[in-house]
């Protein structure tokens, strides 16, 4: 028997579940005679240990069960009748009886929160447009010949040169040094290394490390002052000052191919020829270009609906997410090789994160049901289709896919996403913005 519903604050609710000590009795009874069965003690065979000796073995076990199950079941129903959503798991509590032959519980909880979506034409999102064009092509060949670039001995006559007259290390060099740093005279750990290749102009030393390196000739040594920036990640030496000597053992020039027919070969381009080179690269960049602008459209529409419709979210479910947010940090960082034995993951910190998920999951749920929005079998297909048409061997992708039915729901939240930005882009006001290429991808692209 539970009694009515109190509503504690926002979206806390508590209801009291009564019953009766001797309900419990006979399915006790059921259960156990179920266990002797197959009980086992000293002296007897299975199953034909006396009830007495079960009940004292399992009877603590079984008595929990039973209640766990009954002041489920009591809540379960309880819900039904009052036609509540919980949100979570609720809190379930003894509570003083005032009779011996009653056990009473306080079930705490949360509910579902009422979310309206209400007239969006006010709503404004930002929809982003980016160009491919010939200047974007070009810029991705130059970093396809960079990412196989060789080098050579600078001053060593091959089959593509010497690498000009000025013998002095240059900015796309390959140099090779022996490298010592002192601290007050001393050296320090890490501060010193022989064969050390690193490519000038890459960024990968500090800056003052590459200033000194440039111009210098093979067997030419210098001196240096070097600044450790104070977050440097060797504590040891941050925001202090070394000297450096650095002296070039080597100097190597870098040959880029050349973009002729060997060249789109070694992109896949069977028979070389340049004209489908660049056609395949626009393609490739076109369908890049268009999953990062939809990404950002779709960012720009969930902001608007997180601001534009206002409700309480229930707790339980912002700390389960949470919860998860952390676990998947740290299943990733060990997937990276990194120990996080140990290391504290504290859910505070993903409250944020996970509050907008829980908030923009209930908005969606209900934009969807309200508009008829759901993912058709129709698109699940063409959008796997179009993951599909990336790979060598497309049919596999599909294949993929279909085969199991947890990618293929990935697939269809993805589709259900966008149909539901393509209902707001239609309702909202829309604000066109023209995003140049390089910004849309990350700046990689003028690199």
């Amino acid at each position: 028997m539970a009694t009515a519903v109190e509503t504690l604050e926002k979206l806390e609710r508590r209801i009291t579940i009564t019953f009766p000590i001797a309900e419990m009795q006979p399915e006790i009874e059921k259960r156990l005679k179920v266990r002797a069965r197959t009980a086992k003690a000293p002296g007897f065979r299975p199953g034909k240990v006396p009830m007495k000796m079960v009940a004292a073995q399992y009877g603590y076990q079984v008595e929990n069960e039973v209640l766990n199950d009954k002041v489920g079941l009591a809540f379960a129903e309880a819900v039904k009748e009052n036609n509540l959503r919980v949100a979570g798991f609720p809190r379930i509590e003894p509570k003083k009886s005032y009779s011996d032959n009653y056990l009473t519980f306080d079930a705490t909880f949360e509910v579902y929160p009422e979310v309206v979506v209400g007239d969006l034409s006010g709503v404004e999102v930002t929809q982003v447009k980016t160009d491919v064009t010939d200047v974007e092509i070009e810029k991705t060949i130059d970093i396809l010949r960079k990412q196989r670039v060789h080098f050579h001995v600078k001053g060593e006559q091959g089959p593509h040169g010497d690498g000009g007259a000025d013998q002095s290390a240059q900015s796309g060099d390959r140099a090779t040094v022996d490298f010592t740093g002192t601290l007050d005279g001393v050296e320090f750990a890490g501060g010193k290394a022989e064969g050390f290749a690193f490519v000038l102009g890459e960024g990968r030393m500090l800056p003052e490390f590459e200033t000194a390196t440039l111009g210098l000739k093979v067997g030419e040594t210098k001196v240096f002052p070097l600044s450790f920036p104070e977050d440097y990640h060797s504590k040891d030496v941050a925001g202090k000052t070394a000297e450096f000597t650095v002296t070039l053992t080597k100097l190597e020039w870098a040959h880029l191919p050349e973009v002729d027919a060997e060249f789109a070969k070694m992109l896949g381009v069977e028979d070389g020829d340049l004209a489908k080179m660049r056609n395949d690269i626009k393609e490739n960049l076109e369908r890049e270009v268009k999953g990062r602008v939809k990404a950002k459209t779709k960012d720009s529409v969930m902001d608007a609906l997180v601001k534009a419709v206002e409700f309480d979210a229930p707790k339980a479910l912002i700390d389960q997410d949470a919860e998860r947010l952390a676990e998947m940090t740290r299943q990733d960082m060990a997937q990276r090789g990194m120990n996080v034995q140990g290391v504290p993951f504290p859910t505070e910190l993903f409250t944020a994160q996970a509050e907008r998920r829980v908030r923009l999951g209930l908005i969606l749920a209900e934009l969807v049901k309200a508009n008829q929005l759901q993912a058709t079998a129709d698109q699940i297909k063409a959008q796997v289709e179009d993951f599909a048409q990336s790979y060598e061997d497309p049919q596999q992708v599909v294949k993929y896919y279909y085969s199991d039915r947890n990618r293929l729901a990935e697939v269809e939240a993805l589709v259900l996403e966008e149909n539901v930005v393509n209902y707001v882009l239609g309702k909202a006001k829309v604000n066109e913005s023209v995003l140049p290429f390089d910004e849309l991808m990350g700046n990689n692209a003028a690199k």
